[in-house]
C-alpha cells in the first residue's frame, strides 16, 4: 500500500471541504446525503469519513473554518465588515443557507448545540474582544453593555443570513449595515 504524504492528505481534505460546502449550499444539511457528498467531492465514503468521521463533523468543520476566518475579519474590522464581505461575494457564503436548518437542530439536539457552540467560540470571542477594544477607545456607545451590543450584532447577522437564505434582494443592505454601525458607535 503506497504511503500518502501529509501534504497530499491535506489537499484531499480541503477538496472534500470545498465540495461539501457547495453540496450543503445546494441541498441543505439534510439533503446533503453522503451519496451526494461522494458525488460532489469525487471521493468515496471511506475517504470522507477517514478525514471527518461523519457528515455532522464534516459540516462542523466547515462551520469552524468559516468562524475562524470571520473571527480574523472581526478582529481587524468588526462583525459588520463580515456581513459586508458576504454582500461583496455571496456565492462564497451560500452554505450559510443551512443556518435555518441548524437553528432547529440547535433548539432540539443538545449534543449538536454543544459542538456548534464550541466551533463558533472563536467568532464569539473575536466579537466580544472587538467590542471591548472599541469601548476602551471611546469609539462605541456606552449606554448599553458589551453583552447587549454583541446580542444586537448576532441578531443582525442571523437576520442577514435569513435574507441571504430566502433569496431576498440585498439592494438596501449596505444602508442597513451603515445604520447598524452608527447604532453601535452611538451616532
Amino acid at each position: 500500500m503506497p504511503i500518502v504524504s501529509e501534504s497530499e492528505l491535506e489537499r484531499r481534505r480541503q477538496e472534500i471541504l470545498e465540495a461539501a460546502r457547495t453540496c450543503f449550499a445546494r441541498y441543505g444539511y439534510e439533503g446533503a446525503t453522503v451519496r451526494r457528498l461522494e458525488e460532489a467531492s469525487g471521493k468515496s465514503r471511506g475517504a470522507i469519513f477517514h478525514h471527518f468521521g461523519d457528515k455532522e463533523n464534516l459540516f462542523l468543520e466547515i462551520a469552524r473554518a468559516d468562524a475562524d476566518r470571520q473571527a480574523d475579519v472581526v478582529a481587524r474590522d468588526g462583525l459588520i465588515e463580515v456581513m459586508r464581505g458576504i454582500l461583496r461575494d455571496p456565492s462564497h457564503h451560500e452554505w450559510l443557507v443551512t443556518r435555518l436548518e441548524i437553528a432547529s437542530m440547535l433548539r432540539t439536539d443538545t449534543t449538536f448545540r454543544a459542538k456548534w457552540q464550541q466551533h463558533q467560540e472563536s467568532l464569539d470571542a473575536a466579537v466580544r474582544e472587538r467590542l471591548r477594544s472599541n469601548l476602551a477607545r471611546d469609539s462605541m456607545r456606552t449606554d448599553v453593555s458589551v453583552d447587549v451590543l454583541q446580542a444586537f450584532l448576532e441578531t443582525l447577522m442571523d437576520g442577514f443570513i435569513t435574507r441571504l437564505s430566502s433569496g431576498q434582494d440585498f439592494a438596501e443592505m449596505e444602508k442597513v449595515l451603515d445604520l447598524a454601525e452608527g447604532a453601535i458607535r452611538g451616532n
